[in-house]
């Protein structure tokens, strides 16, 4: 079924490589979002990281000179967080991750415990323990559901790639046999709850990422008109494998302020 397309309404972008780049502001990102600002648009900011809430991702923002209000930020904690509650209001989850992930279950009313848990939830961790993941294991072999906030096996730092948390889901998984449900990017899910958040429809709603295999598949999935800018993962001559395309292809996030 072909979506008849309506003039945006809504927007939704990725963070690192759209906005932000190794804690600097790409050009023509502050003036995106004072753009969307100014229109009065309704719009997210969207990242698979589950480390930060949303005000320590605000205050980054904030050192990069982007004036981004903490209710416009998406996380894949939240998502998952809120997948979570519309899943089995009130549960309980072990938790392995950081701050980001514990206060979004936190705030949904969720508990953390390490026993008889409803689900084993796994985030990117900075300080894992051997007795944290036989934790997860148990409690996946005694029957709790199996969650994580994203694929992604490897995140970015100054010393080079670090094991994120596909690579943690994936030893719970080699030892239970479970495989987790990833609510994160690509899944469409994470941008569905997103527009659920800021009541957006799809066909009058943009997603800007600078990924094919992350930001463009799951806009593509969830109805979105795409836009893939060349200012971070995903280069030019990389586009045309893929067996989907986006909507539109564009150098920076500078060149989408005039669609705004």
């Amino acid at each position: 079924m072909t979506i008849e397309r309506q003039p945006p309404e809504c927007w939704l972008t990725d963070m690192d490589g759209v906005l932000v780049h190794e804690e600097h502001a790409l050009p023509g990102a502050a003036e995106f979002i004072a753009r969307l600002i100014a229109r009065e648009r309704r719009f997210l900011v969207l990242t698979n990281n589950s480390i930060f809430t949303p005000r320590d991702l605000a205050a980054r923002l904030a050192r990069a000179g982007l004036t981004v209000p903490e209710a416009a930020i998406w996380t894949s904690a939240l998502a998952t967080a809120d997948f979570l509650q519309s899943q089995k209001p009130g549960g309980s989850a072990y938790v392995i991750g950081e701050a980001g992930l514990t206060t979004a279950l936190h705030e949904v009313g969720y508990t953390l415990t390490d026993h008889d848990a409803d689900y084993v939830v796994i985030g990117e961790a900075r300080n894992l323990s051997f007795a944290s993941i036989a934790r997860a294991i148990r409690l996946v072999n005694d029957g709790a559901r199996f969650i994580a906030t994203n694929p992604d096996v490897t995140s970015p730092s100054p010393e080079g790639p670090l094991p994120a948390t596909g690579s943690v889901a994936a030893m719970i998984s080699k030892a239970t046999g479970a495989q987790p449900y990833f609510v994160g990017k690509p899944n469409p899910m994470m941008f569905r709850s997103a527009m659920n958040r800021i009541d957006a429809r799809s066909e009058s709603t943009v997603m800007i990422g600078d990924r094919m295999d992350t930001d463009v598949v799951a806009g593509i999935e969830a109805g979105l008109e795409t836009i893939l800018v060349l200012t971070g993962s995903t280069k030019a001559e990389d586009v045309p494998r893929f067996p989907y395309q986006p909507s539109r292809i564009l150098d920076s996030i500078a060149d989408v302020i005039p669609l705004v």
